[in-house]
């Protein structure tokens, strides 16, 4: 089995030049983002990963990817994970095989329905009923013009003749991965997906959706990689960010949240030790608040340290975890 450990950016992270009321100096902080996409490049994590949120203050995905496209040679990235209801096809289909191209095969594309947010739903323009419907007719015709020479398609949302995505993705498959891990989203996984990464949960539920997703594509005749079976492992460097903390009372109320989320970088190689033994191999680890500053001493002081605080964390995450990869 592969073990890949990659870093996300994104969520309850400031990105660089957001603006706020403690991060007056935008000089500085405008830099972070290329500072975390160099230091992930240099120390040999997997890939980098970066948050959707439209009406949040995340990076939008597919200008962040393009950025990291540019800026190195072997990190390889994706978004963790892209909302494919309220995108256009063609055009989600063109920019990422374009990306993949430009970088020499090292997207990763992984899509999901969205949050459950009625901003986000707004700007998507999707009814939430309408998303599911959505994402099943999009993914299979993007795969199309990832593979075909002419695509036509007549479906419910979607009307094309002769359309042609060029050019191809340099990956031949172009394999696509899908978050998620309500029943419904493990069914659509073994049905479209080519692997699963689902975020907040537990080994012992990644253990369970594995073989949901597994029976299910063997009953529509296909095969995932058992390769292609991952997480994304959130930790707290300090207390969990009471936004965080009310999303997972709401959607695992009979979990605590330690069980899902890793206190401190050091608690981060047991979770993907215990990921492994349930079936996973493909991790995203990412920090749910700012890294603080540290003392002299190499001690946290509690406040949100900037360019330097990220520069540590990454560093201990890779002294941490890099060497499960093999």
């Amino acid at each position: 089995m592969r073990i890949r450990v990659g870093f996300g950016y994104g969520g309850s992270t400031r990105p660089a030049g957001s603006g706020t009321a403690d991060n007056a100096d935008d000089s500085a902080s405008d830099q972070t983002f290329a500072a975390v996409v160099d230091d992930l490049e240099r120390l040999g994590f997997d890939s980098l990963w970066v948050s959707e949120r439209a009406t949040g203050t995340t990076l939008d995905p597919m200008v962040a990817m393009a950025f990291a496209a540019g800026r190195t040679e072997r990190l390889k990235f994706g978004p963790a994970v892209m909302v494919l209801p309220g995108r256009n096809p063609v055009l989600c289909a063109k920019a990422l095989a374009s990306l993949d191209r430009v970088s020499g095969g090292r997207a990763l594309p992984a899509f999901g329905l969205g949050i459950a947010d009625a901003a986000e739903h707004q700007a998507f323009g999707v009814q939430r009923a309408d998303r599911a419907a959505w994402f099943d007719e999009a993914l299979p015709l993007m795969r199309r013009l990832w593979t075909e020479d002419v695509v036509d398609h007549h479906g419910d949302r979607f009307h094309l003749d002769g359309v042609r995505v060029l050019p191809k993705p340099v990956q031949d498959p172009f394999e696509v991965w899908l978050g998620g891990q309500a029943p419904s989203e493990l069914r659509r996984c073994g049905r479209l997906g080519d692997g699963w990464l689902p975020s907040f949960t537990t080994p012992a539920m990644v253990a369970d959706g594995i073989q949901v997703v597994t029976d299910t594509a063997a009953e529509h005749g296909r095969v995932i990689d058992p390769e292609h079976f991952g997480a994304l492992v959130p930790f707290v460097h300090d207390s969990l960010p009471d936004r965080f903390a009310a999303r997972l009372r709401t959607r695992q109320p009979d979990l605590d949240p330690r069980e899902i989320v890793a206190q401190g970088v050091t608690g981060l190689r047991p979770r993907l030790e215990a990921f492994v033994s349930a079936g996973a191999s493909k991790f995203v680890v990412f920090p749910l608040d700012e890294p603080p500053a540290r003392s002299a001493g190499g001690t946290a002081d509690g406040s949100g340290g900037g360019i330097d605080a990220w520069h540590a964390t990454i560093e201990d995450v890779a002294t941490e975890c890099l060497s499960l990869q093999n």
